[in-house]
């Protein structure tokens, strides 16, 4: 429940306090600014309340984003504030000064904003109107304003992300919205949209896994199904401004779960077949994931800058400023909406192989374009990068306690080195991997593990050292790949996706924790799950060790553990009342 006050003597003819009750405000009226302190006082501690002029002219939509938006303690619009419960002592004192200097008169709302010692947010409020008119003919003129423009076509816009990749604005979109808003008038909740596009998603997983034609079309047309139920359920949440913890988790990590399981379902439906693509499989997934920790990698890095320009940024805006750039510039990094709708129809109308062929090549020249562009941004820039961003990049990595006892231990890095230490360190573990010697790759993870450490032993505030957790993942995730594949056993390279899909859900997990301002996961889980050196050591230990049999099912046994703390860790997390709201607005590629 909700409180409005309104203050001020009523205006005939206005439909201010039905339009509150409508967005679930229960509304009281209060004559002066002393009457509207007094009522705010009586009013619960856990409820939002607002403070609204009388004499308020404006769109039901315009009220709805300045005192309904979940997302910010305080917000306000001309001639109206609101406070959630964290932030009600700001409001009060507000009250309590203006009540103080101005005594029994007419509490004005606009100024009772600018008292405020907090910081207020200001929605963007484009062509909707509010206003407090001081006159008749102002008031009249803001009623023909209000009038002029239709509300409910403006929310249905703002319900659309204003970036969005080029198959989502013009294929889905359109009409996407419209059934945004069917659902909100049924009172679904974008949580049960999110949780409806991942069941049929992994309906068209399964239907992939048959083998069958029929199952490859239905399994293709399903994935389409999914894709525009998960642009519904951003819309539905814009549309009716219902932002929630859960649902940015929800939505942030079912995308990852939608896709990977298809990836899953089309290896077991080529498996049918007689046909072998788990490595293809599971490269797809680590090139998709290693794509996404360089986006999240660089703009954490780049984010709180300062002199944070370059010529090759500002190549990049020109470009955009042409019009026809920017769509290509959008489909050619291969965006949800371009990948998914690739995927389908490939699945449809080819086989599982021939769909991971052109999805890894198209992955490997997006992430090289976008990768080749951002490198080329950061050598240019003249930026000087925060602690907390350097604090970032060292949580993204992921080290565990060997090469945190390392970076102890070592004494500490020269500035600019720690990316030459982490490509030293991956090269070498990539050369051992295709040595061919049972113990090689055990040295080889022996020297990256220290090489880890040594390279987070200094902040990492070098121009290139947001490409040190990609390189970290790309080392991890392709050991396990390259380990089972030379097993040869039946059943290796299913339970290295496993793994690999259980540790890439903690790095996913602690992206959207940095982003939430949380910090990394708490230490004790990444000690527990050995961070990534130490998983990289003991899968080659456990390759060298063990039969090929036996391999397979430390792969199986390992991937259970690592997703059981995980899960249950992100999960305790993110639906306790501290975990933080993270509206995401969708995949950077």
């Amino acid at each position: 429940m909700s409180t409005a006050i309104v203050t001020g003597p009523p205006v005939p003819g206005s439909s201010l306090e039905s339009d509150l009750r409508a967005l679930g405000f229960e509304v009281r009226a209060a004559s002066d600014t002393a009457e509207a302190e007094a009522l705010l006082t009586a009013v619960p501690a856990d409820r939002r309340v607002a403070v609204v002029d009388a004499r308020f002219v404006g769109h039901v939509h315009a009220l709805r984003l300045g005192l309904t938006d979940p997302r910010f303690p305080l917000a306000a619009i001309p001639g109206a504030v609101t406070a959630q419960p964290a932030a009600r002592l700001a409001l009060s004192r507000a009250l309590a000064r203006e009540a103080a200097t101005g005594g029994a008169t007419d509490l004005a709302v606009d100024g009772l904003v600018t008292a405020l010692d907090a910081d207020v947010h200001r929605p963007e409020l484009g062509s909707l109107v509010a206003a407090v008119p001081a006159d008749p003919q102002a008031r009249n003129e803001a009623r023909q304003a209000v009038a002029a423009v239709d509300d409910e076509a403006v929310r249905l816009k703002s319900a659309v992300k204003s970036r969005d990749g080029f198959f989502t604005t013009f294929f889905v979109s359109p009409y996407s919205r419209y059934l945004a808003r069917w659902c909100a008038r049924r009172g679904l909740t974008p949580n049960q949209v999110t949780t409806a596009s991942l069941l049929t998603a992994l309906i068209a997983a399964s239907c992939a896994a048959t083998g069958t034609r029929a199952g490859f079309v239905a399994a293709g047309v399903l994935l389409i199904a999914s894709f525009v139920l998960d642009c519904t359920d951003g819309q539905l949440a814009r549309y009716s401004l219902q932002y929630s913890t859960l649902g940015a988790w929800l939505d942030a990590t079912f995308d990852r779960a939608k896709e990977y399981a298809y990836y899953a379902g089309l290896a077991l439906g080529a498996a049918r077949g007689g046909d072998d693509v788990w490595a293809l499989a599971l490269g797809a997934m680590i090139l998709q994931t290693c794509r996404h920790v360089v986006d999240f990698s660089f703009n954490e890095a780049n984010h709180d800058a300062t002199a944070n320009t370059s010529p090759t940024a500002a190549l990049s805006g020109r470009l955009d400023s042409v019009g026809w750039t920017v769509w290509v510039r959008r489909m050619i990094v291969l965006p949800i909406g371009e990948r998914w709708a690739l995927i389908a129809v490939l699945t449809a109308a080819t086989t599982p192989r021939i769909t991971f062929y052109v999805l890894l090549a198209g992955c490997a020249f997006a992430a090289t374009y976008t990768t080749a562009g951002r490198v080329l941004r950061s050598l240019t820039r003249k930026a000087k990068r925060t602690d907390r961003a350097a604090q970032a990049l060292a949580d993204l990595a992921d080290n565990g306690p060997l090469a945190g006892y390392v970076s102890r231990t070592g004494g500490r890095t020269p500035i600019g080195q720690p990316l030459v230490l982490a490509l030293a360190g991956v090269a070498v573990l990539t050369a051992s991997l295709l040595s061919g010697a049972t113990w090689a790759p055990v040295v080889g993870a022996c020297v990256y593990a220290v090489a880890s450490g040594r390279a987070l032993a200094g902040p990492l505030k070098g121009a290139l050292d947001w490409l040190v957790p990609p390189l970290f993942r790309a080392a991890e995730y392709g050991t396990v790949l390259v380990l089972a594949s030379k097993s040869g056993v039946n059943g290796a390279l299913p339970a290295a996706f496993g793994l690999v899909a259980a540790v890439a859900y903690h790095h996913y997990d602690t992206v959207y924790r940095i982003r939430g301002d949380a910090g990394a996961p708490p230490a004790w889980l990444v000690r527990a799950i050995g961070g990534q050196e130490g998983r990289t050591l003991l899968v080659t230990v456990l390759a060298a060790l063990l039969t090929a049999a036996q391999f397979k099912v430390a792969l199986t046994v390992l991937a259970v553990v690592v997703a059981g703390l995980v899960l249950v860790e992100s999960i305790r997390f993110w639906v306790s009342a501290g975990a933080p709201a993270v509206h995401d607005e969708g995949e950077p590629a």
